[in-house]
């Protein structure tokens, strides 16, 4: 047997040991999450901070109790999944995923500090899984934070997401903009730019790309209709260009209201100055 089967079969009987660090919440109360009762001392999050570390670099030299650690954590998501599966409203599931983050962040930054991977089977969903939490509670920020480390070791999604990482967050995101998109508002215009530097080159269907590109380019126009006429003339080029192309990876994306109008804008505006003739006349006079 090798260590990490060894270390494998290790993990699995102590995740079936453990005692869950929280409360578990049965169906009977309505499946709600009841808030983590246990104060998190500075010790207790050291500890998982260590344990997260031996884990993803020397799984086979890991010791009990950094493996008990392992598993409790295992555990808890374990538990979380199935709470959450039992809440119906969205807004409920948002609260209990706002409660649960805070258990799992020690974890996280141990795991992304030590740069060596998620972990294998089980603990390699945490960081993934809290990356999408963290975007259903609004946090996009933190989640694209994660980003970076889960495409350089490749981390793959939980097989519920049935998408790699790139697609769950432009998906997640580009559905975010487009519901506060919806109602006339603005998304963060610096949120986007960022999951588009984030995606760049990494191979994905056109109809996810194209609806992240419509989402910019609503900003990209909205922000240059509320700017002087004198000044709007090249943030509307780039919004109309982001546009079109949205429209060029999949023409169901529904940009072309908003193509006609940038075009529209752009007719409107006064015609630029020929700069030869106005040199021209100063020279003359």
């Amino acid at each position: 047997m090798t260590p990490a089967r060894a270390h494998r079969e290790r993990m699995a009987a102590l995740a079936a040991q453990s005692v869950d660090p929280k409360p578990v919440v049965s169906s009977d109360g309505g499946g709600q999450p009841a808030p983590a009762i246990i104060d998190r001392t500075p010790a207790m999050i050291h500890r998982e901070q260590v344990a997260a570390t031996a884990i993803v670099t020397a799984p086979e030299t890991a010791t009990s109790a950094e493996d008990r650690i392992t598993a409790q954590i295992v555990l808890r998501l374990t538990h979380d999944l199935r709470d959450l599966k039992e809440i119906k409203g969205v807004d409920a599931k948002v609260a209990a995923k706002r409660r649960m983050l805070p258990e799992y962040q020690a974890w996280i930054d141990a795991i992304v500090a030590a740069d060596a991977g998620a972990g294998d089977g089980l603990i390699g969903e945490v960081v993934p899984t809290c990356m999408v939490w963290l975007i259903d509670t609004g946090d996009f920020a933190a989640a694209l934070d994660l980003v970076p480390f889960l495409l350089k070791h490749k981390v793959a999604m939980p097989s519920r997401y049935k998408r790699d990482v790139a697609t769950v967050v432009v998906d997640e995101i580009t559905a975010a903009a487009q519901s506060v998109q919806a109602l006339g508002e603005t998304f963060p215009a610096d949120i986007l730019a960022r999951v588009a530097d984030l995606v760049d080159g990494i191979d994905m269907h056109n109809e996810v790309r194209a609806k992240l590109l419509k989402a910019i380019g609503v900003e990209q126009l909205g922000a240059a209709e509320d700017m002087d006429a004198k000044e709007s003339r090249a943030p509307l080029e780039t919004a109309l260009a982001t546009l079109k192309e949205a429209h060029r990876l999949w023409n169901r994306v529904g940009v072309l209201d908003r193509v006609k109008r940038a075009e529209k804008l752009l007719k409107a505006l006064p015609p630029i100055p020929d700069q030869n003739n106005e040199q021209g006349g100063q020279q003359a006079a």
